[in-house]
């Protein structure tokens, strides 16, 4: 009899964990706010498509697309240890996306989203980080990812010149057509400011210069360090989206940083991870 009442000594605390509530969260809030453990997750729950079971939500099922549940959960889906995003800007950020007229609904299958995987390479035998963007693109009837952009510092060193137009030392004589461009000697010479002679609107293809520093063995891939996604669906606003594994209820796949941008804004970021936009 003792040995009973020792046990249920010992589990009551537990128990009464697992009945009432931490903080302002019930325990099935706190067990839905520990386990957006997967990306596609992170979209269904945004949409209000994914109980607090975790029991995925269709159309017909009570609580699907639920404005008041929604606000409550995507609030949650935020790194509460970022000190640089304010309760301000996610009460904005949430009002807005989730308005009663036009309420926003991410597409996993959708555009305007990247990964973005930090990587170690042996580039000429020396290690080295690159960054590799990528995104879902739509083939034969379902999806994958493909490269969409890359960052490697060396690529960037070759184009320092570009749209310098301080330095009037280097140019193409524009008579040069009546000698048969034979002053190209000279400028192939000097290779090292080749860049100068770019076109003036001209942007290095960073992803061209991947392919073939890879093909030529110049680069070996090692592993992946970090990943990570920048989302532009929502209009008005783009969003980080970060992993963090830590032993607290504020842990997976949470929005790390956020930022309002015009539209022109957020087109000239997306620039940054496709090379075709």
């Amino acid at each position: 009899m003792r040995s009973i009442t020792w046990l249920i000594l010992l589990f009551l605390p537990l128990w009464s964990l697992s009945q009432g509530s931490i903080g302002n969260f019930s325990v099935d809030e706190t067990i839905f706010y520990s386990q957006t453990k997967q990306m596609n997750q992170f979209f269904l729950r945004f949409n209000g498509e994914e109980d607090i079971h975790g029991k995925r939500l269709y159309e017909g099922d009570p609580g699907y697309h639920d404005l008041k549940t929604r606000k409550k959960y995507v609030n949650m889906l935020f790194d509460n240890s970022n000190s640089l995003i304010s309760d301000d800007t996610k009460f904005v950020f949430i009002e807005e996306a989730l308005n009663k007229k036009n309420p926003v609904f991410l597409d996993f299958h959708g555009n305007s989203w990247f990964a973005e995987v930090a990587a170690t390479f042996l580039y000429k035998k020396e290690k080295v980080n690159l960054i590799l963007y990528l995104k879902l693109e739509k083939q034969n009837g379902g999806y994958k990812w493909m490269f969409s952009n890359v960052y490697f510092d060396r690529f960037e060193s070759w184009f320092t010149h570009i749209n310098d137009t301080a330095n009037l030392k280097y140019f193409i004589h524009p008579m040069s057509h009546e000698l048969d461009f034979m002053n190209l000697h000279k400028i192939f010479r000097d290779s090292g400011n080749l860049d100068y002679y770019l076109e003036s609107d001209y942007q290095p293809d960073m992803l061209a210069l991947f392919v073939m520093e890879m093909k030529n063995e110049n680069l070996e891939f090692i592993s992946v360090n970090n990943v990570k996604f920048h989302i532009f669906q929502v209009q008005n606003w783009y969003f980080e989206v970060s992993y963090f594994n830590r032993n607290d209820m504020n842990s997976g796949w949470l929005i790390s940083n956020i930022l309002r941008v015009t539209e022109r804004e957020k087109k000239d970021l997306i620039r940054h991870y496709s090379h075709t936009n």
